[in-house]
């Protein structure tokens, strides 16, 4: 007889909330450590709020638990008296006031949703947010719940010598049996979601940090034996932004005692468990031989990041989960500001809004559509997203634009002091900014409401008779899937009027008010005209400087008036702006030239602006660099009305080779002018002077020149960092030669077989491969020993990058690269869940293409949601088939 089919995941509301009836005053848990058969004793002291009922049942969170004992105040239950379910645990009758003690029994070693607690290469390890503790034992798993822990780990002192656990170690001792234990004390209160725990045979790294006030905090870094070199980075960025925070935000950290632990099973970046961080390997391990420039600048952001947290996250907390961007966009905005200060701000910006552009706005336009704050979910883990992340941080840097960074800091300050231990929402946040500015920002709370991008139409028209300039802007955001009607938002517009003649800014005078040259103006209405006067020339605007806001703006630039602003912008983002804008228009060109079958004929345009940039160079080469970048296929797929992935790629391709023929004398000198022989160092001048050298190789092997290919040849020979390695490898292996590309991945592999992080750039660089290839390719690479579809990291590499960054062969025309992607989405929504979530959106975004593509997508769409699905899967896959 054919099973029926589980009922559909039932979505949890905002509007539904309702604060605990039962609060948890202290925890106290025992773990004695086994793979399959891990012991949990849980002491929970309860106390019942105020506004709940005498006859209110006590109703625990708790899945895939065995549960073994439960009590309260010492007295065992009758079976009567409690009911276990799948998804918990409910106590009928409970006194106000009470001790409830559980002992539940898990599965470390089954466990490969990396939720809760797991073993991972002999390693035990939790991940708690945002329900994995109810993996652990029974309790209300939600971030209001504030509760102080005491945890003791017990095990094995020959193959787990090192117990950790949040807080500070406040007693240890041997057992019997060869058994050994570490008990724990966190004197601050924290949700479940911030619990953690680790144990294995681990090395660490130790330092200290003096605060402000004089304190000495240890710092300490616990890793693998072999891993105990690639520490000395994350160490000194931890003690950077330590400094910082304390510097401009005026917060100390607050315990005896800071870890980090590496694990390489991890389905996140990191994670900033109350003084346990624990962290993917990827994120906190480098050396110059196994790390790119790019991984190290990483590693230093992620670090800072979860450091952060430690009072936007931890000290104050959310009160539920739809409020995730209080703490998570504003810490993404805290590490952004912090990796600004210490690398190039311009560069940082410009990667920044480059990522947010291309990722969090088809994010925003796809069927997954969210506000920054959501109205409902099903399944929290598939809200960890780009908009509550990097759009949640775009508002909040909007937010500090708009009262100022003194009000800012007095608001932050405010929150802090007033919310401290408190789980709160983002109106508390919002309105201690508002009471420290004095400001209404009532309309600005609907950046939180409402999703999708907002859309500004511009014009310009300068009054000759008057010296005037007239900017019109008006506003609209598209329609998503939550909700048809928008208000118009409160956008504020930083910009400049340049001069034609000078190429200086002019001075800005609004409504008798002057702005200096570079100013503000608030777009609060569907549609606003602002009128500068004492405008002595006819200006060209430079408009969103900065990206004030993230928005789409449409302006009708001439390719003259980009080509002017390329040269002369005062502000640097906008100058790299204005470069891709002309890229645009020149690769929309040949995007119909292909489809039309036409000669494709190269905007000598661009050419032109392009030698200028050659020619006179910029004093800060990590800026150049950047603005000798095309934008990504990906981008210019973002730009397109209808997504032709041939044609954007032969169009893409076209420019990028008649830039290298035209140019190439200047893209070889530029090479040969930035190759150094200093010892590597990830410091932003010889970081600028890698990434400029490497722009340059990367153009004379789009043309396959010999000098070009000898050029890469020696570098990936020279060994001198895996930054210049990498790179070459990645032009030898995406040339048209096998007899460049096979003896180079040879090597390469051979050399780090036994680095499993380096592996991963192994196979991410091949899956890239424009050749036809490259999906057979992926499929031999499942195969090969060092991939595993259980680790998130491999998964990533592989899958990931071939789905997301390899469109031409993605999306061929047989459909076998969708068909690939739906194979290993159905097997990891058996493994994890929370990946195979994440893996599967490439194939949601099926509106964009042609109707043969859309078949295609749908068909495979569709084959996933007939198999048993977890939440996660089908939250994702049932949106995009609406």
């Amino acid at each position: 007889m054919q099973q029926p089919k589980p009922a559909e995941p039932k979505p949890t509301y905002r509007d539904d909330y309702q604060p605990p009836a039962y609060r948890v005053r202290q925890a106290q848990l025992t773990f004695e450590l086994d793979p399959v058969a891990t012991r949990v004793k849980a002491k929970l002291q309860f106390e019942r709020a105020a506004q709940a009922e005498a006859d209110t049942p006590l109703e625990l969170d708790g899945e895939q638990l065995e549960l073994k004992a439960i009590a309260i105040d010492g007295q065992p239950l009758r079976a009567e008296e409690y009911a276990v379910s799948a998804t918990g645990l409910t106590v009928h009758n409970p006194p106000a006031r009470f001790c409830l003690e559980t002992e539940v029994q898990i599965a470390p070693r089954e466990n490969t949703a990396l939720e809760g607690l797991y073993l991972s290469n002999g390693i035990y390890c939790t991940q708690c947010e945002a329900e994995g503790f109810r993996r652990i034992t029974y309790f209300p798993d939600r971030p209001d719940v504030m509760t102080t822990f005491t945890t003791t780990v017990i095990g094995d002192a020959t193959r787990l010598p090192i117990l950790l656990a949040n807080g500070n170690p406040v007693e240890r001792g041997e057992l019997p049996g060869g058994r050994h234990f570490v008990t724990w004390e966190d004197p601050f209160p924290k949700p479940s979601y911030l619990f953690a725990l680790v144990a294995g045979d681990l090395e660490k790294v130790e330092d200290s940090f003096t605060t402000a006030s004089g304190r000495q905090v240890t710092l300490q870094i616990w890793v693998e034996q072999e891993n105990l070199g690639k520490t000395a980075h994350a160490m000194a960025s931890l003690k950077r932004a330590m400094r910082w925070d304390e510097e401009t935000y005026g917060r100390e950290y607050d315990l005896d005692l800071f870890m980090i632990v590496a694990v390489n099973d991890f389905n996140m970046g990191a994670m900033e468990n109350k003084g346990l961080n624990i962290f993917n390997s990827a994120a906190v391990l480098t050396h110059p031989d196994t790390a790119t420039d790019a991984t190290f600048q990483q590693v230093e952001s992620i670090v800072a990041h979860e450091y952060f947290h430690n009072w936007s996250g931890n000290r104050v907390t959310c009160r539920d989960w739809f409020q995730l961007s209080l703490k998570e966009g504003f810490t993404v905005f805290r590490d952004q500001c912090f990796s600004a200060d210490v690398n190039s701000a311009a560069v940082k910006r410009i990667e920044d809004v480059a990522f947010l552009r291309t990722a969090q706005f088809a994010e925003d336009s796809g069927p997954t559509a969210h506000p920054v704050r959501p109205e409902h979910y099903i399944e929290i883990t598939n809200f960890y997203t780009l908009t509550i992340y990097e759009k949640g941080a775009e508002v909040v840097r909007m937010l500090c634009n708009l009262v100022g960074w003194e009000a800012f800091r007095r608001g932050s300050d405010l929150y802090f002091e007033r919310f401290d231990g408190q789980a709160v929402t983002i109106e508390d946040f919002v309105g201690c900014m508002a009471e420290a500015s004095g400001q209404d920002l009532t309309q600005f709370m609907l950046w939180y409401s409402q999703a999708g991008t907002p859309e500004i139409d511009a014009n310009g028209e300068y009054d000759y008779a008057n010296a005037a300039y007239h900017l019109t802007l008006r506003q609209r955001t598209p329609v998503t899937p939550d909700r048809p009607n928008k208000q118009p938002l409160h956008i504020p517009v930083r910009l400049g009027l340049v001069s034609t003649k000078s190429g200086r800014d002019l001075p800005l005078t609004l409504k008798g008010e002057s702005l200096g040259t570079d100013g503000v103006i608030h777009l609060r209405e569907a549609e606003q005209t602002f009128t500068f006067t004492d405008v002595t020339e006819a200006p060209v605007p430079s408009l969103l400087r900065g990206f004030s806001a993230p928005v789409q703006l449409r302006f009708p630039y001439g390719r003259e008036d980009l080509a002017f602003l390329l040269a002369n912008d005062s502000d640097g983002f906008n100058r790299w702006d204005a470069g891709q804008r002309l890229a645009l228009l020149a690769l929309d060109d040949l995007i119909a030239a292909h489809r039309n079958v036409v000669e494709k004929v190269m905007d000598s345009r661009l050419v032109d602006a392009f030698r200028a940039l050659l020619e006179h160079g910029d004093d800060d080469k990590a800026v150049l660099a950047e603005m000798l970048m095309l934008p990504s296929e990906a981008y210019i797929a973002e730009q397109q009305p209808l997504i032709d992935v041939e044609a954007i790629h032969a169009a893409r391709k076209f420019v990028e080779q008649s830039l290298a023929v035209m140019l190439r004398d200047d893209f070889l000198r530029v090479y040969l002018e930035n190759v150094s022989d200093a010892p590597y160092a990830p410091e932003s001048e010889q970081i600028a002077q890698r990434s400029l050298k490497n722009v340059a190789l990367s153009y004379l092997m789009a043309i396959e020149d010999e000098q070009g290919i000898e050029l890469a040849r020696q570098q990936f020979a020279a060994e001198h960092n895996m930054t210049d390695v990498r790179h070459a490898l990645t032009l030898l292996v995406h040339s048209s030669r096998d007899d460049l590309a096979a003896p180079a991945l040879r090597a390469f592999g051979e050399k780090w077989a036994h680095d499993t992080l380096v592996m991963d750039q192994w196979f991410a660089i091949q899956v890239m491969r424009p050749q036809a290839d490259a999906l057979e390719r992926v499929k031999y690479l499942m195969t090969h020993p060092a991939f595993s579809l259980r680790n998130p990291n491999k998964v990533r590499a592989l899958i990931g990058t071939f789905v997301n960054r390899n469109s031409i062969n993605f999306h061929r025309a047989d459909g076998e690269g969708y068909r690939l992607l739906a194979d290993v989405v159905i097997e990891l929504n058996r493994l994890n869940p929370e990946i195979a979530a994440r893996l599967v959106t490439p194939l949601t975004r099926w509106q964009r293409f042609d109707e043969l593509h859309q078949r295609l997508m749908r068909s495979e769409l569709e084959r996933i949601r007939a198999e048993e699905l977890s939440p996660n899967v089908y939250e994702v896959v049932s949106k995009a088939l609406l």
